[in-house]
């Protein structure tokens, strides 16, 4: 997730294991966002399999490595900080700007949810942080705003969520967890000003079962503590996704569309009770 956004960086080389090296002297050069089949693989043959698709699909989601979490590879590759961050700014927007662009040329009739992936950011729950945190919100907003669709930020397991709300994305992806009731109260201003929580409440890193019961039942008692600590109970679910936790870059096929597939079931069961919150409210 470090070396297919960093290769766009012309100082950046990536060796055949991943790791990064430095050339000092192209540090002013811009970057050059390109999808390759080396290292974009998986991207591209997302896109090639929604280009043939019978139907373009109403919304298309896609992520890139945000500048927190590229900031801190490269610095541990050699750059001063300040540089490192900076790069890191200017790569994270030039890829989203190039990802919008290109969704928007091959598929003019669906929208674009565009997440911002920051598994840095457990860095500043830790208060171990490679920089201020004003600092980190402005780089982070930034690259957020280098889109015009709508934008997420995937906060991994423990990360900052207060950090990442800070930051003005529309979509705030959270690992469903008790670790979310801590910030209670950032998801209910959140959720006040319109926005929309992805719940990741599909388990990546354990079995899942062959039903949807217990990731729902999971999901559903957090909501009822969240709403015991002031959040908006028709909100929780008329502003909410589902997701997988994290990422399925780790799992056979077959794992990664069951867990899609509990995935799907749970929005469904999603979006009948937020049907069945409207009309108790009356909307």
């Amino acid at each position: 997730m470090i070396a297919e956004w960093v290769v766009a960086l012309p100082e950046v080389e990536v060796a055949d294991d991943g790791s990064l090296s430095i050339d000092p002297s192209r540090l002013g050069e811009a970057p050059v966002p390109i999808l390759n089949p080396d290292s974009h693989s998986g991207l591209l043959a997302f896109l090639e399999a929604l280009r043939v698709a019978p139907e373009a699909p109403k919304r298309i989601k896609l992520q890139v490595t945000g500048p927190l979490t590229l900031g801190i590879a490269l610095e541990a590759a050699g750059l001063p900080s300040d540089v490192a961050f900076r790069r890191a700014g200017e790569v994270s927007r030039a890829w989203v700007q190039h990802l919008e662009a290109l969704v928007t040329a091959r598929f003019p009739a669906s929208g674009l949810l565009l997440f911002i992936d920051e598994p840095a950011l457990v860095r500043w729950r830790r208060d171990d942080e490679p920089i201020g945190r004003d600092e980190a919100i402005d780089l982070l907003s930034g690259t957020l705003a280098a889109a015009h669709c709508m934008t997420g930020v995937h906060v991994c397991s423990d990360g900052d969520a207060r950090l990442a709300h800070a930051s003005g994305p529309d979509v705030l992806g959270i690992t469903a967890s008790d670790s979310a009731l801590q910030d209670a109260d950032v998801l209910m201003r959140h959720l006040e000003a319109d926005g929309w929580i992805a719940w990741g409440a599909v388990p990546t890193d354990r079995p899942i079962g062959d039903s949807t019961e217990g990731p729902w039942r999971r999901l559903v008692g957090l909501w009822c503590e969240l709403t015991r600590r002031g959040c908006d109970p028709v909100r929780v679910r008329t502003h909410g996704l589902v997701t997988p936790s994290c990422g399925l870059a780790g799992h056979g096929d077959a794992q990664a569309a069951h867990a899609l597939q509990i995935a799907s079931e749970m929005a469904n069961r999603i979006g009948d009770q937020a049907v069945a919150a409207r009309l108790t409210v009356g909307a």
